[in-house]
C-alpha cells in the first residue's frame, strides 16, 4: 500500500499541548486499520511517523503518567 495515498485522506488535528508561539507543535491523524500518524506542524514536509493506535496510546499514557508524577 502506498503510504502517501493513506495520508492524503488523513484528517489532521493539532495537539492540545501545541501553541502558536513556536513551541511543541505536533499534529496527529487517526488512520484506517487502527493506525495513528504524527508529524511536526512547523515542518509538515519533514516526514510522518505512523504507529499502531495501541502503541501510540501506550506512549501517550506513559508520558501523561510521567508528567503527572
Amino acid at each position: 500500500m502506498n503510504g502517501n495515498a493513506v495520508l492524503a485522506g488523513a484528517s489532521w488535528f493539532t495537539s492540545s499541548y501545541s501553541n502558536d508561539q513556536g513551541g511543541a507543535c505536533v499534529e496527529g491523524a487517526r488512520l484506517e486499520g487502527a493506525m495513528m500518524a504524527v508529524r511536526d506542524s512547523k515542518d509538515r514536509e519533514a516526514g510522518t511517523f505512523v504507529f499502531p493506535a495501541a502503541s501510540w496510546g501506550a506512549f501517550v499514557g506513559a508520558v501523561k503518567q510521567d508528567v503527572l508524577s
